[in-house]
C-alpha cells in the first residue's frame, strides 16, 4: 500500500495527533523511505519499522548510541529500550568497533560489498538500468531521485491568467512562487512549502492546476496550434489533458473572466433604480476552434476530468475506449496530434513516493513494455499523414522508454523523427530551455528529463510525424 494512503489512514483513525505531529511522521516516514537500502543494511538486514527508525536515529540524524538509547527507554508510551542486537548493528555502523551476536564486525558501511547499490536506495535491477543508461552518473541520477523532495509546480492557465497575476496573486497570500526554467507559464514553491493549494482561490477558480514542470514540457512539445484536432490518448486524470486544451483557444480568446451581467431596473416611490449587484456569473469555456478529446479505458478516470475542465474554463470530449482500444475508428488517420501518455511503472515519481521503488519487479517493467508497444501502435492510427505522435511516460527505465521505441520504430516506417529542437520551437518553452534541453535531446527525437538534469520528475518524450 503506497505511504500516502497509509499516512491519511493513519491520521483519521488517530485524531490525537496535531497537525505538526503528523506532519512530522510524515517526514519521518518519507525520510525512511527514501534511505531505506543503506538503512536495511546498516541494521543487519532487518526492515521492520522499529530497525528502520533506529537506524536512521544514527546514520540520518547523526545521533549517538546513548543519546538512542535514552529515547528508547519503555516509559509510558515510548518505545522498548534497545535489544542487544540493535546496539551491536548501530555500534557497526558508528564504526566503533563492537561485535554483537549477529556476528557484524566493525567496518564502514559505505566499504561493504554492494553498498552503493543499498544507498542508492534501489533495487539492483534497476540499478543496473541507471548504469546502463546514465553511465557514471547513475549514482548522482539515484541519489536525486530518491534523496531530494520535489517542489510544487503550478501550471498557470492561459484560458484565465497570466504567469504574473498568479505569481503577484500568491505573493499576497504569502507564498514565494518562483518562475520555473523551462515551462514559460509555470510556478514553483519550495518542497517545504506549507500550504493547500487546493484552497487558494487561484486553483478554485481555474487559474492554476497543479503540474510538474517536467509534465508541462511533456505538453509543450506535442505542438498544438488553434483549430487542431488533437488526441490525448490514455488521459488518466487529465493533467496533460488540461495542458493540450490551452494551447488550442485562439490567440485573443485566452482569457475567460468571470462577467457581471447589467442589473436590471426595479420600480420604487422615488422612481426606477438599479437592483442590487447580484454574483458574477461564472464565464464559460475559451473559444477553441479545434476538437481535443481525451480517451481513457477507466470510465472513473474520464469522470474526473470534467470537473476540472469545467474550472479551467476550457473543453474536452470524453471517450471511454474499448479493452482492446475499440471505439476510435471514426478518428482513424483524422488526428494533427496524438500524444500517448503511455501506462507505467511510474518510476520518475520515486522522489515523491519512494516507498514504490522497492515494491517494483522486473516482471512489472516487461509487462508495462508489452502494454506500451500495443498501446502505441494502436494510437499510431490515428494520426493523419503529417501529423505529429508524441510518447511520453513518467518513467526513467529504458524497458519502458528506448526499448518501447525500438520496438516501434522497426514495425512502423512511416514515421519518422522529428527533432526535440524542433518541437522547442515554440512561445509556451524559455530559452533556457531551448538550450538546456536541447543540449540533452542531443540533436534527437528523444528526451530523458530527471530531478538531476532538469529540477523535474522524471519524463521520457519522442516525437515522431508520419510521413505516409
Amino acid at each position: 500500500m503506497p505511504a500516502e494512503t497509509v499516512l491519511k489512514t493513519w491520521g483519521s483513525e488517530n485524531r490525537y495527533a496535531g497537525s505538526k505531529d503528523r506532519r512530522a511522521v510524515a517526514e519521518r516516514v518519507y525520510q525512511v523511505l527514501r534511505a531505506r537500502g543503506s538503512l536495511v543494511q546498516a541494521m543487519g538486514g532487518r526492515e521492520d519499522g522499529r530497525a528502520l527508525v533506529i537506524g536512521a536515529l544514527s546514520l540520518l540524524d547523526g545521533l549517538s548510541l546513548a543519546e538512542i538509547e535514552s529515547l528508547h527507554t519503555g516509559d509510558g508510551y515510548g518505545p522498548k529500550p534497545l535489544s542487544k542486537q540493535e546496539r551491536s548493528r548501530l555500534a557497526i555502523a558508528a564504526g566503533e568497533g563492537e561485535t554483537g551476536d549477529d556476528g557484524g564486525e566493525a567496518v564502514d558501511i559505505a566499504d561493504q560489498p554492494g553498498s552503493g547499490q543499498s544507498e542508492a536506495g534501489l533495487p539492483d535491477f534497476v540499478i543496473d538500468d541507471f548504469k546502463a543508461t546514465y553511465g557514471e552518473r547513475w549514482a548522482e541520477e539515484a541519489h536525486e531521485m530518491m534523496s531530494t523532495r520535489a517542489p510544487i509546480d503550478l501550471r498557470v492557465n492561459a484560458a484565465k491568467a497570466t504567469v504574473k497575476e498568479v505569481e503577484t496573486e500568491l505573493r499576497a497570500a504569502g507564498l514565494k512562487p518562483v518562475r520555473t526554467p523551462w515551462s514559460a507559464w509555470g510556478l514553483r514553491l519550495a518542497a517545504d512549502s506549507v500550504v493547500d493549494i487546493s484552497s487558494l482561490p487561484a486553483f478554485k477558480s481555474g487559474r492554476v492546476e497543479i503540474q510538474d514542470e517536467g509534465s508541462q514540457v511533456a505538453c509543450w512539445l506535442a505542438g498544438v496550434k488553434p483549430g487542431m484536432t488533437v488526441i490525448d490518448y490514455c488521459a488518466g486524470g487529465g493533467g496533460k489533458t488540461l495542458g493540450l486544451a490551452v494551447q488550442g483557444v485562439e490567440a485573443g480568446a485566452a482569457r475567460a473572466p468571470e462577467v457581471e451581467e447589467p442589473a436590471p431596473q426595479i420600480w420604487t416611490p422615488t422612481g426606477w433604480v438599479d437592483a442590487p449587484k447580484g454574483p458574477r456569473k461564472k464565464a464559460g469555456p475559451a473559444v477553441s476552434t479545434g476538437r481535443l478529446i481525451a480517451y481513457d479505458v477507466v470510465k472513473k478516470r474520464l469522470d474526473s476530468i470534467a470537473p476540472r475542465l469545467e474550472r479551467a474554463g476550457v473543453t474536452a470530449d470524453l471517450i471511454q475506449l474499448g479493452p482492446n482500444g475499440g471505439g476510435v475508428e471514426s478518428m482513424i488517420g483524422q488526428a494533427d496530434v496524438v500524444l500517448v501518455d503511455a501506462p507505467c511503472t511510474g518510476s520518475g515519481t520515486w522522489r515523491r513516493r519512494p516507498g514504490d521503488a522497492w515494491r517494483l519487479k522486473f516482471e512489472d517493467v516487461a509487462r508495462m513494455h508489452d502494454l506500451q508497444t500495443t498501446i502505441l501502435a494502436r494510437a499510431a492510427k490515428l494520426v493523419k499523414p503529417g501529423g505529429r505522435l508524441v510518447y511520453v511516460t513518467c518513467s526513467v527505465l529504458s524497458g519502458e522508454n528506448e526499448y518501447t521505441l525500438d520496438v516501434f520504430e522497426e514495425d512502423h516506417p512511416q514515421f519518422a523523427p522529428v527533432s526535440i529542437a524542433e518541437g522547442l520551437n515554440t512561445e509556451t518553452i524559455t530559452d533556457a530551455a531551448r538550450e538546456r534541453l536541447g543540449e540533452l535531446a542531443a540533436g534527437g527525437h528523444r528526451l530523458r528529463m530527471s530531478p538531476a538534469s532538469t529540477y523535474t520528475d522524471g519524463f521520457f518524450v519522442a516525437i515522431f510525424e508520419r510521413t505516409a
